[in-house]
């Protein structure tokens, strides 16, 4: 893994992807094509995983973040500077899908942020976004973080699947964002913070609980946190 520094501007450049392809999609195809949706975020976090795990980690995610770190899988110092290169990864991304889209077609999604349903109650949409972001972290940690997995090389395609499953699953439910960073960039370059919670508690609540499980039954005996 690379020095904090370099690592930092891998996540920022993981997490623009992410915003850029997944939102950029949703504004492109104006939130009708739900399996476009789906497959660009999950291509694009399974891309930059791939490419950029040995870099950073590959994490891309606050909510991940704070996960690694409660579990002492990442430090104080280097999770603080990835969640910020994250959100600023996600708000440069944002921005620019502003700048390149036709005002209408921004506008009408509301730069892809994500949004709960019609009817749906903010707690069940909370509790959707902790589901999701659980089943993310557990495949994160039973590929990416357990060195026994046997699946350890290709961590970014089974994140990447895990992604877009859960989309097809609660996309139009919340958005299944599973990302405090998917929703924060949208939400700066629109000025639009409602319902913040659902994006921010439900997915750090389910990564973190993802996490010390999996920790506490399969990993208590494993490294100690990156420096």
């Amino acid at each position: 893994m690379e020095n904090t520094g370099k690592a930092a501007v891998a996540e920022f450049v993981g997490t623009f992807a992410l915003i850029f392809f997944g939102a950029g999609t949703i504004i492109a195809t104006q939130g009708q094509d739900l399996v476009a949706i789906a497959l660009a975020h999950g291509l694009a976090i399974g891309i930059m995983v791939s490419v950029m795990a040995q870099l950073s980690g590959g994490v891309f995610n606050p909510a991940l973040q704070i996960s690694l770190w409660s579990n002492g899988k990442m430090t104080s110092a280097r999770t603080g500077v990835y969640i910020v290169a994250q959100m600023a990864g996600a708000v440069a991304a944002a921005y620019l899908l502003k700048y390149y889209f036709p005002a209408p077609a921004f506008d009408q999604v509301a730069g892809g942020i994500p949004a709960v349903a019609p009817g749906l109650a903010l707690g069940k949409a909370t509790l959707i976004e902790a589901t999701t972001t659980f089943f993310l972290m557990w495949v994160v940690m039973g590929t990416a973080v357990d060195e026994r997995g046997a699946f350890a090389k290709i961590a970014g395609l089974a994140i990447g699947l895990t992604i877009t499953i859960d989309i097809f699953a609660t996309g139009s439910l919340t958005g299944a964002a599973m990302n405090p960073a998917r929703w924060f960039g949208p939400a700066v370059a629109t000025g639009d913070y409602a319902n913040w919670w659902v994006w921010i508690l439900g997915p750090i609540a389910g990564a973190v609980i993802a996490g010390v499980a999996y920790n506490y039954l399969f990993l208590r005996d494993q490294e100690p946190a990156t420096p």
